[in-house]
């Protein structure tokens, strides 16, 4: 979730509904293949994030994140993490912890998977200033680590509240990243990405690797073969959920201290693979 300069490729598509997939095994349009959900949380208790499912990531409070962001991630704390109703809800709030301003919360899985598709039912904020994701790192990385971006991200959905409704779609590597323009992009007009349900997916292999909002596809990229600077995917990933606030991409045009709180709400989470 890493940039500053955006290169749009821009397809505006309407998106309605909500997609829902049951658990079990999915025929996969492309190859034949089947797909075993082998990982969920559906979000269907009340308390802090399931536990072994789901851990919390601070590593970078001290650090801004290396974007300038303004909020402290916390730990295990309702106010910015609970589940009930049947969802998740990650809240960023305007409330004052230490030298920060404001206060959320980035989830990590602890289980990580080398492709599949992925796949999270969501409803993204939209408060000026708020930059909401859900991603992928290298299993065995953290923010400690450096090396961003060799190591590889994938963007599977971000929205900044500057910008209400468009959704970005990303793929960073040593070749292909923000600071060089180069960064491999694309983005969706969801108009109501902050008031409906939707389901963000990637889907990714050894040749591929394609994002869809309610199964319309709108980014593809290909491995082009050409080494791991450009294409560091061939690995295990883990996912990531949060709300950043402030940041070089996310207060641009400054944040809306009257918006907050702001929340993030997951319906779902499924990860399916290819059986054999």
């Amino acid at each position: 979730m890493i940039k500053k300069n955006i290169i749009f490729f821009t397809l505006v598509l309407v998106i309605a509904g909500c997609n829902t997939i049951p658990a079990g095994d999915e025929e996969n349009q492309d190859s034949g293949k089947k797909l075993r959900l082998v990982w969920q949380d559906e979000f269907n208790y009340t308390g802090l994030p399931d536990s072994d499912k789901w851990d919390y990531d601070t590593a970078g409070n001290d650090a801004g994140w290396g974007n300038n962001e303004v909020q402290y991630y916390s730990r295990a704390n309702r106010e910015n993490a609970w589940v009930d109703n049947g969802r998740l809800k990650i809240v960023a709030l305007k409330k004052t912890f230490g030298e920060k301003n404001f206060t959320s919360a980035r989830l990590l899985s602890k289980s990580n998977w080398k492709y599949g598709r992925i796949e999270v039912n969501a409803k993204v904020p939209k408060g000026r200033g708020t930059w909401s994701a859900i991603w992928m790192m290298p299993g065995d990385w953290s923010f400690y680590d450096g090396n961003w971006p060799d190591v590889g991200e994938i963007d599977i959905m971000e929205h900044v509240g500057h910008e209400t409704g468009i959704i970005h779609a990303s793929a960073h590597s040593k070749d292909y990243q923000w600071q060089k323009g180069t960064q491999k992009t694309a983005v969706i007009n969801v108009p109501d990405a902050s008031e409906s349900f939707h389901t963000y997916a990637l889907e990714w292999d050894a040749e591929v690797m394609k994002i869809s909002v309610d199964d319309s596809i709108y980014f593809v990229y290909e491995n082009e073969k050409a080494g791991e600077s450009k294409w560091p995917y061939d690995k295990s990933f883990y996912l990531i959920m949060n709300i950043a606030v402030g940041g070089a991409w996310g207060a641009m045009k400054g944040i809306d201290t009257s918006a907050f709180p702001q929340t993030m709400e997951i319906d779902w989470v499924r990860v399916f693979q290819k059986t054999g």
